[in-house]
């Protein structure tokens, strides 16, 4: 098998350029921990995408030959594969803060009762179905624009969250402060795959699948603007701000997955421009 490493040591901030291993697959985009690479290769191939020799799984690329390959908030060492030539990414780690927040419900933080375990499980139902959106035309080109004219922002992705006191898995999202019924704008092209006001922790929530399997979250909305399979374009009014579900106050939480990995949306603001993709 022939291989080639990719390994930013200059700063993390950096983009990746233009790399071609023998012509089977040519990536480019940010090599940091919650960043995205996006690939070029040949028609509906069967791509190998890994973390190590036994942790991997394959993607087809689409009929024009693009596959996305997003990292994860704790991301190391990554490969991607076609036809027996590997390209090898070598991602540094990346610094986050700590995020306390107090003075939280108890049933938001640990315990619940049986109607709120009811109401759980039939949000984690609806969200599932919205993740499981698979678009295959890619509704973003040159990356994000914000989703506020003003951003705000209170809390960066991946910081470590301590809820009353109790240490809690990361917060995956970027906080942005702003007024009850602050609009809120789709950062680039996609499909709604969720739009529901009824949702435990995140109170009321808008999905859009830009495609690959990349969707963006906008939580704790005030009013929904758009319908479940609704197409919208970058910079469309999609929902206003709130503060339903788990929420100390007026602000929109924005996130981002790629399949089952968290990433940062903020990276795709400073996305490479690259007219020709």
């Amino acid at each position: 098998m022939k291989s080639i490493s990719l390994d930013l040591n200059v700063s993390s901030k950096d983009y990746l350029s233009k790399q071609t291993v023998l012509d089977e697959i040519s990536c480019k985009g940010i090599l940091e921990q919650g960043g995205m690479v996006f690939c070029k290769t040949k028609p509906n191939t069967k791509v190998k995408i890994g973390r190590s020799i036994s942790d991997f799984y394959y993607e087809t690329s689409s009929s024009d030959g693009n596959i996305i390959i997003g990292f994860d908030r704790d991301e190391r060492d990554n490969f991607v594969e076609v036809n027996g030539h590997r390209l090898d990414f070598i991602i540094p780690k990346r610094d986050y803060s700590i995020s306390k927040i107090d003075g939280l419900p108890p049933s938001q933080v640990s315990s619940f009762n049986e109607e709120q375990l009811k109401k759980i499980k039939i949000s984690s139902r609806k969200k599932t179905q919205g993740f499981a959106s698979r678009q295959t035309k890619m509704g973003f080109k040159n990356g994000f624009i914000n989703p506020l004219k003003n951003m705000n922002k209170t809390s960066p992705f991946g910081s470590q969250r301590i809820l009353n006191g109790i240490t809690k898995k990361p917060h995956y999202g970027v906080d942005i402060a702003a007024e009850i019924g602050t609009k809120i704008y789709a950062p680039a092209d996609g499909v709604i795959s969720l739009s529901d006001d009824d949702l435990y922790f995140e109170g009321s929530m808008v999905l859009i699948d830009h495609g690959q399997g990349l969707i963006s979250m906008y939580l704790h909305t005030e009013k929904n603007l758009v319908f479940e399979g609704e197409h919208v374009k970058q910079g469309q009014l999609i929902a206003t701000v709130g503060s339903k579900g788990r929420s100390t106050g007026p602000h929109l939480c924005w996130r981002l997955k790629w399949r089952n990995r968290n990433l940062d949306p903020e990276i795709l603001i400073r996305w490479p421009k690259d007219d020709k993709k």
